[in-house]
């Protein structure tokens, strides 16, 4: 646990010509929560044994009581995890990222009383950690909505003390290597309002925080710890490397964002460890790895450039592409108690960044999974469509792809619907394009769940959904029975004949436990011979297997030895 000195230290580095009283007299305000937050007593790195399920409240299944309506669902399922998208008060122009008011749940998710809506999210985080499954959420740290108190107050006048929570200038020339992050949607970073300009990243009605200003920085760690003490066992910080700008940089990585970054985690920590801080930060490996700092900044991050890396594989029928974004060269290694977070799809496209794939890569990866120019996300930059859809509804490549990021390091995320390979939702995106203004083709990959037709075609062995849904289940329920998988050691092995990676096989070890994973990456049976020393054991889904053994096209095995 940091002392307090760290927060100090910080404070000086971010604001050298500020009083330290100010952050003096801010502590004194914080021993209401250090003094009646309950310091959780497990494990405070729970999460490298987690899977996460990632939900939108409303879209999963209406409100807060529907989720609890839920829970049995998700706990047969495997998950011990859920990452709530974003529930606070928003217009909900961008799926609630951006947020009007950081204290309070939307009254639609809680039964539409404002009065109750705390009360309604604490009870359903009561009856979720009854089942021993954590509850993360959302935290938007660099942006807010326009329809903020804050950013109405600023519109004023200049005079308007809030007027400094955000970023002014009178011509749109300062930060101009700053990259436009959302092409083809936005053409400029800044915004008229009045005679003046603001300056924002992502869409034109989300304007950045300044953190420049210290009172803008004490002010969203109110909020981390109010929800921290309501019961909230950890955060998503949105779009974290965005956080300081300064003229002459692309406003990206800067030192002074991992300062306010570490000084985020060593609050959290000084009023109750365990509460886990998870970077947005899409950027290359070695790039994000510096999120976590010397284990003082955020816990784990998402392995954005394994993701696409996945895609690829599949579609080049080899491993390689996965071995090389996990060598040591490329993947740094973490600190002690970090990890990644992996997951196939999530919330948003899957992305193409040149910051992570090359423009080779990004090419391949579109021609082989845009099947519907409507797909297209930034002229070209990812890719809007469901898992199933991407995996041209085949059972046997979306279950090889789980199979990857279930068995492969880090800490998987299950994205709601793609259990049962929820489609792309044309319904909702149309629904969403009249509301927001935004040709945002993001919104194909969201939508409602029909738990009626749903439960239908569950009770139905032959259908799709049942098909995704049976195995899935069970390679989640016996991941979750072996740490190896969440914190051991990974080691690629060669089997013979293998020099074009068809077979991308490795060893997971941890303690006492030792698993070899095998994976087909072709649409044809492949013929291996495991290597010496790997010759016995149990497979643990159940599947036949030998020391010479022919793996069915996109086949896998997770062998226990």
């Amino acid at each position: 646990m940091p002392n307090i000195s760290k927060l100090f230290e910080y404070w000086r580095k971010l604001y050298p010509h500020v009083s330290e009283q100010i952050l003096g007299n801010y502590l004194q305000t914080i021993e209401f929560y250090k003094t009646f937050t309950q310091v959780n007593e497990e494990q405070v790195d729970w999460y490298k044994d987690a899977i996460v399920y990632s939900l939108y409240t409303d879209l999963f299944n209406q409100n807060f009581e529907g989720i609890i309506e839920k829970l049995d669902y998700l706990q047969d399922l495997g998950v011990n995890c859920i990452w709530l998208l974003p529930v606070m008060q928003s217009p909900m122009r961008d799926a609630g990222f951006d947020i009007s008011d950081f204290l309070n749940i939307r009254p639609e998710l809680a039964n539409n009383d404002p009065s109750q809506s705390t009360a309604v999210f604490t009870g359903f985080l009561k009856e979720a950690h009854n089942r021993g499954i954590k509850v993360i959420f959302d935290f938007a740290i660099n942006h807010i909505s326009d329809q903020h108190p804050w950013f109405l107050e600023a519109r004023k006048s200049k005079d308007n003390p809030y007027r400094q929570f955000f970023i002014w200038n009178t011509d749109t020339s300062t930060y101009s290597k700053a990259r436009i992050i959302f092409k083809g949607i936005e053409d400029s970073n800044w915004e008229k309002c009045g005679d003046e300009y603001y300056f924002h990243r992502f869409f034109s009605f989300q304007p950045d925080l300044n953190y420049h200003n210290p009172e803008v920085l004490l002010s969203m760690c109110r909020f981390l710890l109010y929800w921290q003490n309501v019961g909230v066992d950890g955060f998503r910080a949105d779009a974290i490397p965005y956080l300081w700008k300064e003229e002459g940089t692309e406003c990206e990585n800067l030192p002074q964002t991992h300062l306010v970054v570490k000084f985020f985690r060593a609050l959290l920590d000084y009023v109750k460890p365990g509460s886990l801080l998870l970077a947005e930060a899409c950027q290359k490996p070695n790039r994000v790895v510096e999120y976590l700092g010397n284990g003082d900044e955020c816990h784990a991050a998402y392995h954005f450039p394994l993701m696409p890396r996945i895609f690829k594989a599949i579609a080049q029928h080899s491993g390689k592409p996965i071995e090389e974004i996990l060598s040591r060269d490329v993947t740094p290694e973490l600190p002690e108690n970090g990890q990644w977070f992996t997951f196939l799809r999530c919330h948003d496209e899957l992305s193409l960044e040149l910051v992570y794939v090359t423009e080779e890569e990004r090419k391949f990866i579109h021609e082989n999974y845009c099947h519907d120019p409507k797909w297209d996300f930034r002229m070209g930059e990812g890719i809007s469509a469901r898992l199933s859809e991407l995996m041209d509804r085949d059972p046997r490549k979306i279950h090889l792809a789980y199979s990857l990021i279930l068995t492969l390091p880090g800490t998987p995320v299950i994205y709601y619907g793609d259990e049962f390979g929820k489609l792309n939702d044309e319904d909702y995106y149309n629904e969403m394009i009249a509301l927001t203004g935004k040709d945002d083709t993001r919104f194909l990959v969201r939508g409602k769940i029909d738990w009626k037709s749903l439960e239908k075609d569950l009770s139905n062995p032959a259908s799709f959904s049942s098909i995704v849904n049976s195995k899935l289940k069970k390679m989640m329920k016996t991941r979750r029975q072996f740490k190896a998988f969440g914190r051991g050691s990974l080691v690629f092995s060669n089997l013979t004949d293998n020099s074009a990676g068809k077979i991308l096989a490795f060893v997971r070890e941890f303690e006492n436990e030792k698993i070899l994973v095998l994976h087909n990456m072709t649409e044809n049976p492949v013929e291996i011979q495991l290597p010496a020393g790997l010759t016995s054991g149990k497979e643990l889904l159940q599947q036949s297997w030998s020391s010479r053994m022919t793996l069915e096209p996109y086949g896998f095995r997770w062998i226990y030895s």
